[in-house]
């Protein structure tokens, strides 16, 4: 092995990328980069039954969108591949023989049923309910019988069956795994394919892995690992298993919770530097209170040591919050590229007849309080489409008051004279009229926003009336007048 870091990220496509998986990986990415090393790709799809091309392609696309580029793997190559564990067939065979030629591992012909009773007499006789090894040393004739009866085999490891594993995590320290309670596993299935532990173990080796980061739910399998390691006389990597995605509740986190494929953030209007920076600090520090971190910032900080021993808390509420500042704070064109996909989808939008600039300058002012792509696009839509109803509340507290009539019909008076229709000569306007009349400049404020919104909340208002436009802004503004009068 040589000294460079390298790091794999390896999912198995059998459903959607969840933030658990994203936030492995990028933790691998992270330290990948701040090392100068590799990220590596590689799918683990030896489970052909559960494995589908559309959570490959899912999986693919997921790890496009938040911007993980990769050093090797499906997509980019690499001199370390094939990338898909379905097609490395011939280097775990390889593997699988040399295990087998040193008599370190061994053909196992019990049937599942036989491999439970087994296991149920070693209980009864006051062990630890463990398949005993029957297959381990069958003589040639017994071999031979067993075959002619057609029977079908699983290959498995011969473990220890004294002594310690002792896993040295880069996070924990030593842990201790008591042979005695690990019993020989299988490496390779009746049908040939290779068993999950078996093909990490080998690929990890082939692809020069240097550090594996990954799940702590994983680090039971990692005993087994070690196992296949010394068995096949290859040198260890370091290995760190990071905390677990707790639910609020402290459960695990799961689809009851809502939300947690990156598909499903994506469609709600998650931006993808919201969702990595909030998950970056999921379970990682970075030794201060700073909060906000693109991935250049995070490269540098970056280290295994800033992340906690201890179960991450899922919180949707701080991850919109993340969201929101991203919102406002990326460059409009950023935010444009991925706005349009979604105004795309909707009914008021119209690509020949949208005014590009207006467009852009609504989408500037309405992204200031917007948490998320849907949030803004429901703050568009009225810019572009009047036919909206007023809300409830506003209406009781802004269009039954006792001078409404008058206040609207002051509004309207003022959008009409104002020479030069911007935002600073209609506020001017606005401020000078409520003097005149001796009310409150929000009174004003307040009945115009609900009249060319339906809303009690927005972009400032001034700024909402020049993107409307004087023509729209007036008719909407006489339609309010029109709704206060038949409701008296």
């Amino acid at each position: 092995m040589n000294n460079k870091v390298r790091v794999r990220f390896a999912p198995s496509p059998t459903g959607d990328l969840h933030i658990g998986g994203v936030r492995t990986a990028l933790f691998n990415w992270l330290f990948a980069r701040h090392n100068k090393g590799d990220f590596i790709l590689r799918i683990e799809d030896t489970d052909k039954k559960r494995s589908s091309l559309k959570s490959r392609k899912q999986i693919l696309s997921a790890l496009n969108w938040l911007g993980l580029n990769r050093d090797e793997g499906p997509e980019s190559g690499g001199e370390y591949g094939p990338y898909y564990q379905s097609k490395r067939g011939q280097v775990y065979q390889k593997a699988l023989n040399y295990l087998l030629d040193k008599e370190l591992a061994y053909k196992c012909y019990c049937t599942p049923e036989e491999v439970e009773e087994l296991k149920k007499k070693e209980e009864k006789a006051g062990r630890q309910p463990l398949y005993p090894g029957h297959c381990r040393n069958l003589s040639n004739e017994e071999e031979k019988k067993l075959q002619e009866e057609g029977r079908s085999y699983v290959i498995k490891l011969k473990t220890p069956d004294k002594g310690n594993t002792i896993v040295n995590d880069l996070l924990r320290d030593r842990v201790y795994f008591d042979n005695t309670l690990q019993e020989d596993f299988i490496i390779a299935k009746s049908d040939g394919e290779p068993a999950y532990n078996f093909a990490c173990v080998v690929d990890d080796h082939a692809m020069n892995i240097s550090h594996i980061i990954r799940a702590d739910e994983h680090l039971s399998n990692t005993p087994r690992q070690i196992m296949l390691y010394n068995a096949l006389d290859y040198e260890l990597p370091e290995f760190a298993h990071v905390a677990m995605i707790l639910a609020p509740d402290r459960s695990k986190l799961s689809k009851r919770h809502g939300a947690t494929s990156v598909d499903e953030f994506r469609e709600e209007g998650f931006l993808p530097q919201g969702l990595l920076n909030y998950l970056l600090l999921l379970g990682w520090s970075p030794g201060n209170d700073q909060e906000l971190m693109n991935l250049n910032k995070a490269i540098k900080l970056f280290s295994l040591e800033g992340i906690s021993k201890n179960a991450a808390i899922y919180d949707k509420k701080k991850m919109t919050w993340f969201n929101g500042q991203y919102m406002r704070n990326l460059d409009l064109e950023k935010i444009i590229d991925y706005v349009l996909p979604f105004l795309e989808k909707t009914s008021f939008y119209e690509k020949d007849f949208i005014e590009k600039v207006r467009l852009y300058n609504i989408i500037d002012a309405v992204r200031q309080r917007s948490k998320t792509i849907n949030e803004l696009i429901n703050g568009i839509s009225y810019f572009y489409n009047d036919n909206f109803t007023y809300d409830e509340k506003g209406v009781k507290k802004h269009f039954k008051t006792h001078n409404i009539v008058t206040i609207l019909e002051n509004d309207i008076d003022c959008l009409k004279n104002v020479k030069k229709f911007n935002r600073e000569k209609i506020e001017e306007i606005y401020r000078d009229r409520s003097k005149k009349l001796d009310v409150k400049a929000a009174r004003m404020i307040h009945t115009t926003r609900m009249a060319l919104s339906g809303r009690t909340s927005g972009p400032g208002l001034f700024t909402l009336v020049e993107l409307i436009g004087r023509e729209e802004s007036i008719k909407r503004l006489e339609r309010a007048l029109e709704y206060v009068n038949s409701k008296k």
